[in-house]
């Protein structure tokens, strides 16, 4: 079982940046990639970007070039960059651990999540 708690969520003016954080544990761990999704109202949980401890990593072409998912192996924490935020980054954004494969991009893949964490940008 995995367990993941995110925190770092606020309200941000457009253009500015947060890191949100996602600590996570359990005995089984290392045997999971760590991803990002948020979901805006009204809409689907979305695909933000995924890692694996190793360094492997992959994020939606919607946020490259603005966001960027980074590791912490010795905290067990996942982190996600968000710089240069739009008022449609608004979202709550949860952290979920996936056994790598085949769509990875896909929520449906994900066995544990978070509470989440709420962002919203201001225009």
């Amino acid at each position: 079982q995995v367990q993941l708690v995110e925190s770092g969520g606020g309200l941000v003016p457009a253009g500015g940046s947060l890191r949100l954080s996602c600590a996570a544990s359990g005995r089984t761990l290392s045997r999971y990639a760590i991803g990002w999704f948020r979901q805006a109202p009204g809409k689907e949980r979305a695909f933000v970007a995924v890692t694996t401890w190793s360094g492997s990593y992959s994020h939606a072409e919607s946020v490259k070039g603005r966001f960027t998912i980074s590791t912490d192996n010795a905290k067990n924490t996942v982190y996600l960059q968000m710089n240069s935020l739009k008022p449609e980054d608004t979202a709550v954004y949860y952290c979920a651990a996936v056994l790598p494969g085949a769509q990875m991009t896909s929520r449906r893949r994900y066995e544990y999540w978070g509470q989440g964490t709420q962002v919203t940008v201001s225009s």
